[in-house]
């Protein structure tokens, strides 16, 4: 395969539009809530909505399109968009909540005068509600762009 055949690749495209339209809203999501921008959510994990999402469900959405959605390549990519959105809300969101357990007990240590350890990255993982906006932004995008 060729990088222009790549380039071209309708799947790819959505796909990689897909997650940085994602990138982009966290962003702003980020200012509404907080009324702060941080350009860090461009390319940190978490956050309104999910970027694996939206690009995982958009890339098995064009598959459909453009294979079938009764193709094995269909299955192959939906299996693969719900392993990464499951991973995304159960087990990231749940190393993210252990984080700031962690983060609380390095705090109470380290003003007691005891420990000196550096903070756990806690926003990791999605509520459920940021998978479902990725994987509807994502299908949306698909949709869109290779029908």
């Amino acid at each position: 395969m060729h990088v222009s055949g790549m380039i071209q690749n309708p799947a790819l495209i959505s796909s990689t539009v897909s997650w940085l339209i994602a990138q982009v809203l966290k962003v702003l999501t980020h200012y509404v809530r907080h009324r702060k921008i941080d350009f860090r959510r461009l390319t940190g994990p978490g956050g309104m909505p999910s970027s694996h999402s939206a690009f995982t469900s958009s890339l098995a959405v064009a598959i459909g399109i453009e294979a079938g959605f009764d193709s094995a390549l269909f299955a192959l990519a939906l299996g693969f968009a719900l392993v990464v959105m499951y991973d995304a809300a159960g087990i990231r969101r749940a190393a993210g909540k252990q984080a700031a357990v962690l983060n609380h007990i390095v705090d109470e240590l380290f003003h007691s005068g005891r420990i000196r350890e550096n903070r756990l990255r806690e926003l990791l993982g999605h509520t459920p509600v940021e998978v479902l906006a990725g994987a509807a932004l994502g299908v949306a995008v698909s949709v869109i762009m290779t029908s």
